[in-house]
């Protein structure tokens, strides 16, 4: 008799968790110089499947361009990699000579990964290889329209951990994704730490699940081009970050809120290098299928400029980078301002600064609270300005927010998974690393004494040596009564 697929993926999940926390056993008692080489593997494995993970991602779902998403893996294996090599994450950690106390990494155990449709292979990659380094297993739970590409990355992942000695089931894959199964993977009582990399539903599930979780919140990214800045340079830098995989990566630019007193010269850059500004009409075809059912339509995620024109049924030039229409307002009502994860931009224009901070702030409450802000300007004290009052975990400078928030432009910490703080109901706004999958231990030492309490309670040889130089005559008996009776109050309160 077989199970209904939704029963058939839950034990699928319970089988899997069952063997993650026998292969996390055996990772936990490595070495350092193991683990090492098994990521060290797992990283020369990206580089050899970056090229055909990229093709099976984009065609499996039709999302982003091959040359990008062989980019994207690279990432992983170029700059991920080298940045967590040098990491300790076995033992004693660090060693603090002045405080003497020593860190000691523990492993947190089994972690679920939950995995995007939009980077369906780098973050299998990006996620199998954080979780060994600090010694965990990992389950990973793709999108159904991506499972066949995560499937395969996650397989290449495990069988280059176990030519360097990982053991078997370290990374697995659900093979049949459900909701079902992903929300049993979220709850069962052998999932340690949820990394949670999605949609919205799905990052509020990880919370809700009563597990530890790293979720990640939307990204409505705005970038405000101030008029100090190099206008050829920004928008030479803007679109090569909106347009990288088709703007699937979650901190691209979404909107671009520009000076008055430099509006005609961005625009001028901008068409130079591609972009197609779009007319009142064609404006309003666009508008028409950014949204479907209240959400962002899943036909324009990860497409080129040329299909959502077809779409759209308007007619844009062949060599058409992005497509920009100049928007005022913000809001559900305004579909070109939420977050579009593809070649669309908004262009707001504004006086000066504090107007250009009101609109980021408005686009940033809209959809992308504490995730990442740009910003073009040569005037330091403008983007310190900036700096100090955005809700957001990234504030990038002069350079493409696609590639700055993910530390590939930048000096940022490098990640494929952003955490948005508070702002957006996430528990950190570090770019996710092996360091916050480790439980810390402090062996702390004795470094000084605790100075002695002086006794509260008088002693009765005390009490009746005061009572004895007192003015007045008392015998010694009746001293030693009354020292007795008011020691017994002070017991009983």
């Amino acid at each position: 008799m077989g199970y209904d697929t939704d029963l058939q993926s839950i034990q699928d999940v319970r089988d899997a968790l069952n063997r993650a926390k026998a292969a996390q056993a055996q990772l936990e008692a490595m070495s350092q110089t193991q683990i090492d080489a098994i990521v060290g593997e797992m990283a020369a494995e990206v580089r050899r499947s970056a090229e055909a993970l990229a093709e099976l991602a984009v065609q499996e779902t039709g999302f982003g361009n091959v040359p990008d998403k062989v980019a994207k893996n690279l990432f992983v294996a170029d700059a991920i990699y080298p940045a967590i090599a040098p990491m300790k994450t076995v033992g004693v950690i660090r060693r603090d000579v002045e405080q003497h106390v020593w860190e000691i990494a523990q492993p947190v155990g089994v972690i679920a990964g939950i995995v995007p449709s939009t980077n369906p292979t780098s973050t299998v990659m990006f996620k199998a290889m954080i979780a060994l380094k600090a010694r965990n297993s990992i389950v990973l739970s793709p999108h159904p329209g991506a499972k066949q590409c995560s499937f395969e990355a996650a397989s290449r992942m495990q069988a280059a951990a176990e030519r360097a000695g990982a053991p078997s089931y370290s990374i697995q894959c659900l093979a049949l994704p459900t909701l079902e199964a992903s929300q049993e993977l979220m709850r069962h009582r052998d999932t340690d730490v949820i990394l949670a990399t999605g949609g919205t539903a799905m990052v509020k599930a990880a919370y809700s699940s009563g597990k530890p979780a790293y979720g990640v919140g939307p990204g409505n990214v705005p970038v405000y081009i101030h008029r100090s800045a190099n206008v050829d340079q920004a928008a030479s830098r803007i679109l090569r970050s909106k347009t990288f995989d088709y703007g699937t990566i979650c901190a691209s630019e979404q909107a671009v809120v520009v000076d008055q007193a430099i509006k005609s010269s961005v625009i001028d850059a901008f068409i130079r290098r591609g972009a197609y500004m779009l007319s009142h009409s064609e404006k309003r075809a666009v508008e028409g299928i950014i949204l479907r059912n209240g959400g962002l339509n899943s036909q324009v995620v990860g497409k080129s400029p040329r299909a959502i024109a077809a779409l759209a049924g308007i007619t844009i030039p062949d060599h058409t980078t992005v497509l920009i229409a100049e928007e005022a307002e913000v809001g559900l009502h305004a579909p070109f301002s939420i977050e579009k994860l593809s070649p669309i931009l908004a262009l707001y224009t504004v006086l000066d600064a504090v107007e250009g901070c009101a609109v980021c702030k408005k686009l940033l409450e809209l959809g992308g609270l504490g995730h990442t802000l740009g910003i073009h300007a040569e005037d330091l004290s403008v983007i310190e300005d900036f700096g100090l009052a955005k809700p957001a975990s990234r504030i990038v400078v002069n350079s493409g927010t696609t590639f700055g928030g993910i530390g590939m432009s930048t000096g940022i910490f490098p990640s494929l998974t952003l955490g948005c703080g508070s702002y957006g109901n996430n528990i950190t706004s570090d770019n996710i690393g092996p360091q916050h999958l480790m439980n810390v231990k402090r062996v702390a030492f004795h470094i000084q004494d605790v100075p002695e309490r002086e006794s509260a309670q008088p002693t009765i040889e005390a009490a009746s040596a005061v009572l004895e130089t007192s003015a007045v005559q008392i015998s010694r008996e009746d001293v030693m009564e009354i020292v007795k009776r008011v020691l017994a109050e002070v017991s009983r309160s």
